[in-house]
């Protein structure tokens, strides 16, 4: 399935893909309400199925496991996060989350599951702005736009402070690393160094790109 454009959607389709603490989700917010359309953090949902996993607990390497945690389970991300009923907008940014989360989102057949209801959420809302590691190079290979933000790694540790410096750099190895859509710069993709300049100014290069 290839991603709606403009010629036959509603509205533009922009993928940020970048690693953690490189500003995805203040430039995606901020470009959707610019541009008055919907934005879907990816994230969320890999942090949703490993939250599950560890409800139920799955060892978050159990392949065939998780993937069954994924298929089965009920995601819906907006301004929050709500899987199987249950409120977890907060528990998915908790410790034993993200410690647990590269490990899920290196699982083949929940990246299958995942890709599969990114690309549906785009195809129902006829475009959309989408943030993750793999969606301008997997999700959303036709998008509009693709960006691909990027930031010191003093920069992006202290954007998650809670999350600590080696941990962010952990998940920037295991997610460059891995065999099922590693993160990387896509073909065409802009690469922006959200620590020089402010959201509104990168907001505003950024829309003329569009």
């Amino acid at each position: 399935m290839t991603s709606p454009t403009r010629e036959t959607g509603t509205h533009p389709v922009v993928a940020i893909d970048g690693p953690a603490g490189s500003g995805k989700s203040t430039l995606s917010r901020a470009l959707a309400a610019r541009l008055g359309i919907e934005r879907l953090d990816t994230g969320a949902m890999y942090r949703s199925v490993a939250w599950a996993a560890l409800r139920d607990q799955i060892d978050p390497s159990d392949l065939e496991a998780v993937a069954g945690v994924a298929q089965n389970l009920t995601i819906e991300v907006g301004d929050r996060v709500v899987a199987d009923g249950t409120d977890i907008t907060e528990a998915i940014r908790g410790p034993e989350v993200s410690a647990a989360v590269s490990a899920v989102a290196a699982n083949p057949a929940v990246r299958a599951v995942m890709v599969e209801r990114q690309r549906s959420w785009v195809a129902l809302r006829g475009g959309g702005v989408v943030e993750g590691r793999d969606i301008a190079s997997v999700v959303l290979p036709d998008a509009d736009l693709k960006l691909y933000l990027t930031a010191s790694p003093e920069v992006r540790a202290a954007r998650r402070s809670e999350e600590g410096a080696e941990a962010v750099a952990r998940r920037d190895r295991l997610d460059s690393t891995r065999a099922a859509s590693p993160l990387e710069v896509a073909d065409g993709a802009w690469v922006i160094d959200t620590g020089s300049n402010s959201v509104e100014q990168i907001v505003e290069e950024v829309l003329t790109w569009l």
